[in-house]
């Protein structure tokens, strides 16, 4: 069973790998592992992965940060992973002021923030699935090149790009592994859920700890170095 990836990589680094020393991840490696596990007959196709730049002035060691991100993906695209970048807009909004768990949020008390969001990941994973499952199959069937599709994101705003491709090409096989580790006990999505013909509810860090990239990575050109503080 070819499968395609599509992974939202926020939702991989926040719910799988901060705070952890597992972010040099060997993506397809973890993938391969998770999905023939479901099914012994399933086999990497294609990856692609959505993220967006890191903006040093934000990110907690400035430029460092953003030379790690880059040296990251240069590994990926060694690998065979296809990128695709999104991007983050800074505005000024105003907010709730935090008092306390035990104060609820009130418009009355309003502060001035900065607001960081991602933008365009959502949107760009959503079409990626859609044209894909477009292109290799049909009401009636799908070709011998993509049989599956696997949504690697815990975010219920993919729902109705996957509830178009299960209305649109019934034969495509579609899962779902939620980014997160298990012992933070999140629950996913049922909206989720409900999409996918199987679900991987969490990694464990064991999984983790097995599918790390060698310390140097070759590339075409220079090689991707594993960053120190990784």
């Amino acid at each position: 069973m070819q499968t395609a990836f599509f992974i939202d990589g926020y939702n991989v680094f926040y719910g799988l790998l901060a705070g952890t020393p597992y972010k040099w991840l060997d993506l397809p490696a973890l993938l391969g592992a998770v999905v023939h596990e479901n099914d012994p007959l399933s086999q990497v196709a294609e990856i692609h992965y959505f993220t967006s730049p890191v903006k040093p002035s934000l990110a907690s060691r400035g430029r460092q940060s953003k030379q790690a991100q880059d040296t990251y993906i240069k590994a990926l695209k060694a690998r065979g992973v296809t990128v695709h970048w999104g991007r983050h807009r800074l505005d000024h909004r105003k907010a709730p002021r935090f008092v306390s768990r035990d104060v609820p949020a009130s418009r009355a008390d309003l502060v001035d923030i900065w607001n960081l969001e991602e933008k365009e990941t959502d949107v760009r994973i959503g079409i990626a699935m859609y044209r894909m499952a477009a292109k290799h199959c049909w009401r009636g069937g799908c070709d011998d090149q993509v049989q599956q599709i696997v949504l690697v994101s815990g975010d219920s705003d993919m729902t109705p790009a996957l509830e178009a491709i299960r209305e649109d090409f019934p034969h495509l096989r579609v899962g779902i592994i939620v980014p997160h580790r298990k012992e933070l006990e999140r629950e996913p999505p049922g909206s989720l859920q409900k999409q996918a013909d199987w679900m991987r509810r969490y990694i464990l860090p064991e999984e983790l700890a097995a599918h790390q990239l060698p310390e140097r990575v070759r590339t075409r050109k220079k090689p991707a170095d594993k960053p120190e503080y990784w």
